[in-house]
């Protein structure tokens, strides 16, 4: 086919959970678009699977949901898609959570006056935190922990935010910028200048520390549900799986990419639009000949190592009732695992009867030499930390490791500088966008958030550009096999 100097259509590249979800806004929209993803399934770190009557997940076990905000993209998915009747709700155990201290899981306070009787924290650190409000604001960008330290003291460090820290992004609160990483939290202080203040003028003191609002959720079927679900309810032929694109070239006014299949094969699409939704590395290699800083940017942005365990026990093997989301566990404890999650508490369907099944964390930027250990050495340090944690004995029925090499983006001192100065590097080039976990947020909820406003944004341009009419298409989709989406 002869080159279209123009193009026309979206083509994501990316089928982790922002690329799908940005496909399907886009479709919405009256948006032709295709999705290529190099890997064979789609999802990316979103896998489920069964074994032996247990429901696993590989990546993201959960997702929470804020039902009624105008920023509930996640909930306009699930209802658009209509997944609704799929979705499970953790029950109320979903809201305790647990920190090891000196070897025993307490639970964080629920209230105000638990707080004032938990041992979890000592009365030193409960007197500091009531001088929080008389503490003046940040000027600087600062750490995590730098942040808390400032406001909170050192014991709040230590037994709920690096524990935290460590279980949402498998990151060192030394390292972590505050108003990236947390900015909901760092708001509450420009804002209101102070943490308390802030929450109770918004209504969350009384539901406790470490107690998100919203509705904790995932599907009957594992949180793969949702990217599968997707690709299906997408138009027939608009989603290609084991296919790698190897270049990427503006042409005209619109795009010209080179791809290569698995077993085979290679062509070119054009398009007039490119969103990149792969994780910084991935995108530093095709945006190299278009703007070297902007890859050098992106090779910048460091990811976390992990190593999700799935561990499956006869419930009369595990002495703790296991009764809330899970444990986290802090540095002081020398233990290797980051925490773990109660699996079968939270969701209906996870273990067989009689059953529990403990999904643990191992690894991240502060133990980066877990990647070396071998398999068995591995199992045998999670074992030694659940029974230290949650009293399992014995060998369980199911263990089952998952490996991820590159997890979780870590949004590290300057992390916002640093994605403006790659936006501002690839401002000439009007139609690509770069849209990931990487610049909006780590969690499932963040990444179709950010995938919707940048549905909306592309949606708006192209109205701007055609007037009241659609893109037609995708111009090279016939070399992949690929159809025209029909309505």
């Amino acid at each position: 086919m002869a080159p279209n100097p123009k193009g026309e259509g979206v083509v994501v590249v990316g089928g982790g959970i922002t690329g799908l979800s940005l496909a399907w806004f886009l479709s919405q929209r009256g948006i032709p678009v295709r999705v290529l993803d190099a890997q064979d399934g789609w999802g990316g770190v979103i896998r489920s699977s069964r074994r032996n009557g247990y429901l696993i997940e590989h990546g993201p076990n959960s997702t929470l949901q804020k039902p009624g905000r105008e920023d509930d993209a996640l909930g306009r998915l699930i209802a658009g898609a209509g997944l609704e009747p799929e979705v499970v709700a953790a029950g109320a155990a979903g809201s305790r959570r647990y920190v090891m201290r000196r070897g025993h899981l307490i639970a964080l306070p629920a209230s105000p006056l638990s707080f004032l009787t938990t041992p979890l924290f000592s009365w030193r650190a409960k007197a500091r935190l009531m001088a929080e409000p008389f503490i003046a604001r940040g000027r600087d960008e600062e750490t995590i922990a730098d942040f808390v330290r400032r406001r909170l003291g050192p014991e709040f460090l230590t037994y709920a935010i690096q524990p935290f820290v460590s279980g949402v992004f498998a990151g060192d609160a030394e390292q972590l910028s505050a108003p990236a990483a947390v900015p909901r939290i760092h708001a509450l202080e420009q804002r209101y200048g102070s943490l308390i203040r802030g929450a109770v003028a918004l209504g969350m003191a009384a539901k406790g520390a470490g107690m998100p609002a919203g509705r904790l959720l995932s599907f009957e079927q594992g949180m793969a549900t949702l990217p599968r679900s997707l690709v299906a309810r997408l138009p027939e032929g608009s989603c290609r799986s084991g296919c790698r694109v190897v270049g990427l070239d503006p042409e005209g006014s619109g795009w010209t990419l080179r791809w290569q299949a698995d077993g085979g094969g290679a062509g070119v699409l054009r398009a007039a639009t490119v969103v990149l939704a792969v994780p910084a590395p991935a995108a530093a290699i095709l945006v190299e000949g278009l703007s070297e800083d902007a890859a050098r940017l992106l090779r910048s942005i460091a990811y976390a190592p992990i190593v999700s365990a799935a561990i499956g026990f006869d419930r009369a093997a595990v002495r703790h009732p296991l009764d809330g989301f899970g444990y986290l566990v802090p540095r002081p404890e020398r233990r290797r695992s980051l925490g773990g999650l109660f699996s079968s508490t939270l969701f209906p369907g996870r273990a067989p009867d009689g059953k529990v099944l403990i999904t643990t964390f191992i690894g991240g930027t502060t133990d980066l030499g877990i990647a070396a250990l071998d398999d068995d050495s591995l199992m045998f340090q999670v074992l030694a930390d659940l029974a230290a944690a949650v009293g399992a004995a014995g060998m369980p029925e199911l263990g089952q490791l998952t490996r991820y090499a590159r997890a979780i983006p870590q949004y590290t001192l300057g992390h916002r500088e640093r994605v403006a100065r790659i936006d501002e590097q690839l401002r000439s080039h009007r139609s690509l966008y770069l849209q990931a976990s990487w610049r909006d947020g780590v969690s499932v909820a963040d990444c179709v958030r950010s995938a919707e406003r940048l549905a909306e944004r592309i949606a708006l341009t192209a109205k701007a550009s055609s007037g009241s009419e659609a893109p037609a298409g995708l111009q090279g989709a016939e070399s992949l096999g690929w159809r025209r989406p029909t309505k």
